[in-house]
């Protein structure tokens, strides 16, 4: 097919990259461990469903727009290895590779095979830095109240659980779970929606209490799962009540970490603003500014301490082996963070998160001297107070200015509106982010870098989600992140080409770009 049209495909495109160099790119041993069977072999070779689900992902398509491109898409057929007349395969096909790809010992092997050529080139010989950022991608499910994942839950159990049907059936009355839809309630009475709410609670607890101990399989199990966890994140005790009379609300305010939809348990709330917020997951990226390139990527629930910036970026340079630049903003300049990397060699250049006045326009921390080594704290006004050893779960230390000696201090209304004494806390690692914050205020030669190459990795971000790339297709952490990866091993290929990528002597190297 390529030898009939090459002239068709507009050379320097990933089309004619994949026509000309997919079995290089994509060798039919490098799946050789997701097909062991002996008896039979793939219907379609998996290089051809590699080149596919690299098309797909940058080109932000369905698995069924694939195919339909891979029929009628010249283009499509000679970057995959069709011939002109192949009706190509079944869309299912492609999700049946993703899960066989999920489930192998190497799930990224194509973002790695795409990596490994980016090594191979040596572009990023010399390039010392490293800029780390996240987005919010929608999910791809609706987001469900309390009353709907809660009727969810329980049916899932009814249905997945052995024995579940017959308990439910004698003992939980606050709806019938066999009839399709909500329960039937004035949902504009208030008294109403608060006697369902606690009804299904009871439901739901009563369920699982009388539960018989089992082996259960693994979508009963996770049915069980579920449903305590839908049970327990919207629901606090009823007023005048202790919890063990049975008696439940709404609770005021947002469970952390809560679950958005019973369809994809994964899914969460994410603030990236106080004001602004998301429901589905955070991807997140490390990226070489000066040549584009994406180094590392990764995608996580949207909410959650294990899935904060700061502890994702960690992992993302886990693999360097040299010490770089690492650029990144208030996300990731955490006192962990900046100890694990300051240990690990690296330069920071992480924007410190600034300090709030106790009062507005007043002094911050940084105003006042305070000597960790000589344990004293001097005010702006010159006084000085003793700095107490670390104290609390939090291990803080403080200092106490006593209220006689600050009130008549004309600098009292900037430094604090307390009645009585004016108190300095000082939490562990106070040294390390004070002369952060002191560096990126003072330093030119930081703001400089920092203002030249902090800014690609949000055109970065923006090449990731475009095209309609931030919702996201698939429920679950694990299928959405083969994605992401999927994404970024596109995104880097095209780059590669643009840079004039190319393979003689079986050696990838970059020539003169074509595109």
């Amino acid at each position: 097919m390529w030898e009939f049209c090459r002239e068709l495909i507009p050379a320097g495109s990933v089309f004619a990259f994949l026509a000309e160099h997919r079995a290089a790119l994509f060798p039919a041993e490098m799946f050789a461990d997701m097909y062991p069977s002996a008896n039979g072999r793939p219907s379609m070779p998996p290089q051809v469903l590699a080149a596919a689900v690299v098309l797909q992902a940058l080109h932000g398509l369905s698995d069924f727009e694939t195919v339909q491109e891979l029929r009628c898409d010249l283009r499509w057929k000679a970057a995959c290895g069709l011939g002109l007349h192949d009706t190509a395969f079944d869309p299912s096909l492609l999700s049946y590779f993703r899960r066989r790809l999920a489930r192998s010992s190497r799930p990224q092997r194509i973002f790695d095979t795409v990596r490994e050529v980016v090594q191979a080139t040596g572009v990023l010989r010399g390039k010392q830095r490293r800029a780390l950022d996240s987005t919010v991608l929608d999910d791809a499910v609706a987001t469900q109240d309390t009353v709907t994942q809660l009727v969810s839950a329980i049916r899932a159990v009814i249905r997945e659980v052995p024995q579940a049907a017959g308990l439910a059936t004698e003992h939980c009355t606050a709806h019938d779970y066999s009839s399709p839809g909500k329960p039937r309630i004035v949902w504009n009475d208030e008294e109403a929606r608060a006697a369902l709410v606690d009804a299904l609670v009871g439901d739901a607890l009563r369920l699982l209490g009388l539960l018989p101990e089992q082996n259960l399989g693994q979508k009963a199990a996770n049915a069980v799962g579920l449903l305590a966890l839908v049970a327990g994140q919207d629901v606090e005790p009823a007023d005048d009540s202790d919890g063990r009379d049975g008696r439940w609300r709404i609770s005021r305010g947002t469970a952390s970490e809560r679950i958005v939809s019973t369809v994809d348990p994964d899914s969460r709330h994410v603030h990236k603003t106080r004001s602004h917020y998301q429901d589905g997951f955070k991807a997140h990226l490390a990226m070489e500014p000066e040549t584009g390139l994406i180094t590392a990527v990764e995608l996580t629930p949207g909410a959650g301490p294990a899935n904060h910036e700061s502890v994702i970026g960690l992992g993302l340079l886990a693999d360097e082996d040299r010490p770089l630049d690492v650029l990144g903003d208030t996300a990731y300049s955490t006192v962990q963070a900046r100890a694990a990397l300051t240990a690990a060699g690296h330069r920071l250049f992480l924007k410190p998160a600034p300090l709030r006045p106790v009062v507005p326009g007043g002094f911050t921390l940084d105003d006042f001297a305070i000597d960790t080594a000589g344990n004293t704290v001097v005010c702006p006004r010159g006084r000085t107070a003793e700095l107490r050893p670390p104290s609390g779960i939090h291990r803080q230390r403080k200092a106490f200015f006593p209220a006689e000696q600050c009130a008549g201090c004309e600098l009292r209304q900037r430094c604090t509106r307390a009645k009585g004494d004016r108190i300095v806390t000082i939490r562990p690692r106070h040294d390390l982010m004070a002369e952060a914050r002191r560096r990126a205020a003072t330093d030119p030669g930081w703001q400089d870098s920092y203002r030249r190459w902090r800014p690609p990795v949000e055109r970065a971000v923006a090449w990731l989600v475009h095209r309609g790339n931030r919702r996201l297709r698939y429920r679950g952490t694990i299928p959405n992140n083969t994605w992401l990866h999927h994404r970024a091993a596109a995104l880097n290929l095209r780059r590669l080409i643009n840079l004039g990528l190319t393979h003689t002597n079986h050696t990838w190297h970059l020539g003169t770009a074509t595109g």
